[in-house]
């Protein structure tokens, strides 16, 4: 198995679509020496271990990505954990994107014949095609934009996605039982303003998945890694996936020995974020 140390070493230069995913539109396709030397999505999950938004957007800077991968700051964190940081996570995008739906929709209907037309929508016009590639380390991107007051993610279908091993969900909108998505400690990423109310029947229908979609004014594909913490959402293309570890990861332990040495000048006990 390929050490680690030579995942960094590979470097930026390449580019690929994880395992299983689609290849991203506007990637060159790698020569077969690439792709072979490319670090695999277990390789990747592990470069960027406890590597914070900042961190990871100078390394953007340093390989040459400024202003690259940067999420608008209005897609924010749903809820915060500051003792046990629950609410970051960094993964492998699988994307999503949902339109709004144009099909007529009977209205009025009896109790009985409404819920017949909504599991059909679920299970028949707009069901969740996404839901079987899901794998661990996934994180669940979705262009949402332009589906209104539409509750796409909700505290069951959410909670369905982490149990087969998505790390969190970044979306420009459309959730809904965010008490509950709360309380089932379940990181989303979304705009707060852009909530969604109302059931996918008769409002939106799945587009496509693992296609490159816009969040935020950022360019996600699928395969990408995402970061995601108190300070919002970056997205790393994958070809550079390393390069970027590799300089966030000498960032990140300097700022943690000189915040270290002030916490000794304090008397402050060491916590999580600066210890090596």
């Amino acid at each position: 198995m390929r050490t680690l140390a030579r995942v960094v070493a590979i470097g930026a230069g390449l580019a690929l679509a994880a395992p299983g995913l689609a290849a991203p539109l506007c990637a060159q396709q790698p020569t077969p020496a690439a792709a072979a030397a490319a670090p695999s999505d277990r390789e990747v999950l592990a470069l960027y271990d406890g590597l914070r938004v900042a961190d990871v957007t100078d390394g953007m800077d340093i390989v040459g990505l400024r202003g690259i991968g940067l999420v608008d700051t209005r897609i924010q964190a749903l809820w915060r954990d500051v003792d046990r940081f629950d609410h970051q996570f960094h993964g492998i995008a699988l994307t999503v994107r949902y339109v709004p739906a144009n099909l007529v929709v009977p209205n009025p209907m009896p109790a009985d014949q409404f819920a017949k037309w909504q599991s059909d929508w679920y299970t028949r016009v707009s069901p969740e095609p996404f839901l079987d590639s899901i794998r661990p380390g996934h994180v669940i991107v979705i262009d949402a934009s332009g589906n209104g007051d539409t509750g796409s993610i909700g505290s069951l279908n959410a909670l369905e996605w982490m149990s087969r091993g998505a790390r969190g969900v970044v979306t420009t909108g459309g959730i809904r039982d965010t008490d509950e998505v709360t309380k089932e400690r379940i990181p989303v990423y979304v705009d707060p303003l852009q909530r969604g109310r109302g059931i996918r029947p008769g409002r939106n229908m799945v587009e496509s998945m693992n296609r490159p979609v816009e969040i935020g004014g950022a360019l996600v594909r699928p395969g990408d890694v995402v970061v995601a913490d108190g300070d919002g959402v970056v997205v790393v293309p994958r070809e550079h996936a390393a390069a970027v570890a590799q300089a966030a990861r000498a960032i990140l332990s300097k700022d943690k020995l000189e915040r270290r040495a002030v916490y000794q000048k304090l008397r402050r006990p060491d916590d999580s974020t600066v210890k090596p």
